[in-house]
Formats: structure tokens, sequence, C-alpha cells
């Protein structure tokens, strides 16, 4: 076991007689680890790009809420009628009356 361990270590693997299978599987043992780091960018950087537009998403989201207050309080009957008395308009003391048209045939 020893004497099989300190072979490894020296390298003697790499230059016995049956050397070109021992390179073979080196290389692809190294192209296994390539792949697998790639791989890993890969998933980080996709992590990140989902970090990205999660916070993206929260932030359009707070601004429509912020939006759908603001448009809310737009439509309120007290706010418009502030906006309409600039302009010398006040609501009707009638209340409004529905026209019924009749056609004959």
């Amino acid at each position: 076991m020893k004497k099989g361990l300190l072979d490894i270590l020296k390298g003697k693997f790499l230059v016995s007689g049956d050397a070109p299978k021992n390179w073979l599987f080196l290389l692809f043992a190294s192209l296994l680890a390539a792949i697998m780091i790639s791989s890993s960018h890969q998933a980080d950087k996709k992590v990140h790009k989902i970090s990205v537009l999660n916070e993206e998403v929260r932030s359009l989201r707070s601004e429509f809420v912020g939006n759908r207050r603001m448009l809310q309080e737009l439509k309120l009957e007290s706010f418009l009628r502030e906006e309409v008395a600039d302009r010398g308009l006040k609501p009707s003391l009638n209340p409004p009356k529905k026209i019924v048209v009749k056609t004959t045939k």
C-alpha cells in the first residue's frame, strides 16, 4: 500500500508501460472538471440575475401600489370638487334626470 501511494506521488504511473491509458484518463478527468466548473459559473450567473430581477419586481410592485393609491385619491369626489372649484364649477343641487326617448315605427 505504501509503495503504491509513493509511486502515485512520484508520478511513475505517467511514465510506465501503460501510460497512454493513464494520460487519457487524466485528460478525461480534467475535461469533466472543466465542464463542472463552467456549469457552476453558469448557475451562479443565473442566481445573480434572478436576484436582480426579483429586486426589480419588488421596486416595480411598490411603484405600482403607490400609483394606484394616488389614482384612487384623484378619483375621490372631494378631490374633484377642490380641483374644479378653481374654475368656478360646483356640484348641482338638483339630481340628474333620466331622459327616455321613445321611437315609433
